[in-house]
């Protein structure tokens, strides 16, 4: 069925995991854990291939993408040795995908014109674009956006900023007979999966939700830029829809994010539900996770560029919705799960 050439806008943490991911499960016989779909949509996970990486930190640029996701401030779990891969870190769009709270950790540099990006994206032979930009990274997001459309490539974005959401974005791909999967890529299994499932779980048995929250802490760059109060808002957002809090006032449900340096890559997640049951009775649910924060994206990345491969070669285009429902925290149509898994096979046979 051919290669999947996908391009990487972002070279940290998630990056790191996902390019080590392509090396971990190259041999899908090898039956190791925590590949959820060894073939998704007729494709393996040897049949994607990195053709673009794009970033604005001085130290990367330049550097094969094999080096560059091992450069500080990266801290991800190292888990396969990625031996060079002939790709070469280009030079992308500063814009606002830098926040002013980690402008210290990274000597930035983004100046690259939209025909550069594009005429990159088109010798490369790139045909989906994966954006793994910092929250808060609208104008960025906006700007790679385009230049996925200009040079023929789907868009997967793995971050909160509205992009599928938008009713503009979702026609332009559409116009342009382009697959456009997002918002805000759902962990593998990760906090949002397991509140998610917990609300459902409550209202399915009688329970009225009442309260709820999420505290999350860790020591990447993405837990710091959620320092910024003027980028949090968004991410805030995205994870209330996707744990189901929505429903609730605002003043009974709360999304917040802690920076612990010494966690690096590691996520600690604290979930608390208050409910009412049977005769007014009181329920109180507490839940702790950690996970390496990385890895556990990297999983539903595979899945979500085979999605959009699928869906180019069925000429499938614009928000392919029942995909971005089954993947991302905020989709513009959701679903449950059950439900997106049965419209993907309608659609992806």
């Amino acid at each position: 069925m051919g290669s999947i050439n996908i391009g990487i806008i972002g070279v940290g943490n998630c990056a790191a995991a996902l390019v080590q991911g392509l090396v971990y499960y190259h041999d899908r016989e090898a039956g190791r854990a925590g590949l959820a779909n060894p073939v998704c949509a007729g494709y393996a996970v040897a049949d994607i291939r990195c053709t673009a990486a794009f970033d604005v930190n001085r130290a990367k640029i330049g550097r094969d993408l094999a080096e560059a996701i091992g450069i500080a401030p990266n801290n991800a779990l190292a888990f396969a040795t990625v031996e060079p891969l002939g790709v070469v870190v280009r030079e992308g769009v500063l814009a606002d995908g830098v926040a002013a709270i980690t402008a210290g950790h990274i000597d930035a540099r983004g100046g690259s014109p939209l025909a550069a990006l594009v005429e990159h994206l088109r010798q490369t032979e790139t045909q989906i674009l994966v954006n793994f930009l910092p929250v808060g990274s609208q104008q960025a997001a906006e700007a790679y956006a385009e230049a996925a459309l200009l040079a023929g490539c789907a868009f997967i974005n793995c971050m909160p900023a509205a992009i599928a959401r938008s009713a503009a974005w979702s026609e332009r791909f559409a116009a342009a007979g382009l697959p456009l999967l997002g918002d805000d890529l759902k962990s593998q299994f990760g906090a949002t999966l397991l509140h998610h499932a917990l609300v459902d779980t409550l209202a399915r048995n009688g329970v009225q939700l009442r309260s709820t929250y999420q505290i999350v802490s860790g020591g990447n760059m993405d837990f710091l830029t959620l320092q910024d109060p003027a980028r949090i808002g968004s991410k805030k957002a995205t994870k209330v829809h996707g744990f189901g809090g929505t429903d609730l006032p605002a003043d009974a449900v709360h999304f917040g994010a802690e920076y612990v340096p010494f966690l690096k890559d590691r996520k600690i997640a604290f979930i608390r539900l208050t409910g009412e049951a049977f005769g007014g009775t009181a329920i109180d649910v507490e839940l702790k996770l950690e996970i390496e924060d990385s890895p556990s994206a990297a999983g539903n990345v595979l899945d979500a560029v085979r999605y959009a491969r699928a869906a180019r070669d069925a000429g499938l285009a614009g928000v392919i919705d029942p995909v971005a429902a089954l993947l991302m925290k905020a989709p513009p149509q959701p679903m449950e799960a059950a439900a997106a898994l049965d419209a993907i096979r309608a659609i992806l046979p």
